[in-house]
């Protein structure tokens, strides 16, 4: 059956990012375009890095012999060559990669083991509840970069295979962002499971995994775009802090940002710029793009925050009084009228 237009049109306009950008208006949809190009330049630089390097991440020769150790941008090395040898340019291509693959394994299986963890906390509650979020809560309390330190040598275990590095950094940032999605998570479902819905869920006898499942579970998870976003940020901080600590991915495994502005700091003292400014760069771009949507997505789903339309593109709202019906969309969620017309 074929799709109308209008469908088609309708189905466009509701995709998360394209409903974002017809919302903001002014400098916040410059912001939110702004950092969609660089999350996009990201991700596209880390799809097609076996076409845009002209080297490997690892290589140290061509036909013509080796490159030659810190030598000016321009020529075959278009931005220079490392103390070690490396390409620069392709180095940072190749880091890309690396970044992408530790963000979706590191956000992924936090997202899982925290959601899953949240659910259950928040909605049987009891000593189940005060063991998890005292788990929780220490282990948010600890200094991040430290977990992450301590828990990349115990995954990592001296190995330096490209899945092996990957993994270890991808765990190590793991760990930190479980207690962030099972805090918000616990408390969205401590909320929700009070609510009119999951009370008559409960009363036409549904049982408690469908309950969980497909009301409390469905309707606690909407922030989760957010701090997807948010998080992915940071675990590109954290991967590059352990890089640059010398906890993180060998040369010879994965190109890496991190590392490599660790080893270009005697470079600096030297007036060899090129090999700490360039890898440098790309950290500050992709995280302030990451951050840029994330911050912007943030504020147009929350109504307090949310930029209104122009006067002339918005209809008419006529006021109601103060005592509503509530009404309940297809989920069985109820709809605040309030939020409806914002």
């Amino acid at each position: 059956m074929a799709i109308k237009p209008s469908r088609f049109v309708s189905i466009w306009r509701s995709l998360p990012v394209v409903s974002q950008v017809r919302q903001s208006v002014g400098l916040q949809r410059g912001m939110l375009i702004a950092g969609l190009i660089m999350t996009g330049v990201f991700l596209l630089t880390a799809l097609f890095a076996p076409l845009l390097a002209p080297y490997g991440f690892a290589q140290l020769r061509d036909d013509s012999g080796t490159f030659g150790a810190q030598l000016t941008p321009g020529g075959e090395h278009l931005w220079g060559t490392t103390v070690g040898g490396y390409d620069v340019f392709s180095r940072v291509i190749w880091g890309s990669r690396t970044a992408v693959l530790v963000i979706v394994i590191a956000v992924t299986l936090s997202i899982f083991a925290g959601v899953l963890l949240g659910l259950v906390s928040g909605y049987i509650g009891g000593w189940v509840d005060r063991v998890l979020v005292v788990i929780a809560d220490a282990v948010y309390a600890f200094p991040s970069l430290l977990l992450a330190i301590v828990a990349a040598i115990a995954i990592s275990g001296g190995r330096s295979s490209f899945w092996g590095g990957i993994f270890a950094a991808a765990l190590s940032i793991t760990v930190i962002y479980i207690p962030q999605y099972f805090r918000v998570i616990r408390a969205e479902t401590v909320r929700i499971k009070s609510e009119a819905y999951v009370e008559s869920a409960k009363v036409l006898g549904s049982s408690t995994p469908r309950i969980m499942f497909r009301h409390v579970f469905r309707n606690s998870t909407r922030t989760l775009p957010l701090i997807f976003t948010l998080n992915s940020s940071e675990a590109i901080l954290t991967l590059a802090a352990l890089g640059f600590l010398g906890f993180g991915i060998e040369p010879s495994a994965a190109a890496e940002w991190g590392y490599d502005l660790n080893k270009s700091i005697s470079d600096v003292t030297s007036g060899i710029w090129w090999t700490s400014v360039f890898p440098g760069s790309a950290i500050v771009l992709v995280v302030l793009g990451i951050t840029l949507v994330g911050e912007s997505m943030n504020d147009l789903a929350d109504p307090r925050l949310r930029t209104r339309r122009r006067a002339d593109q918005s209809a008419p709202i006529l006021e109601t009084s103060a005592l509503h019906t509530v009404d309940f969309d297809d989920d069985e969620t109820p709809i605040d009228p309030l939020e409806a017309r914002s």
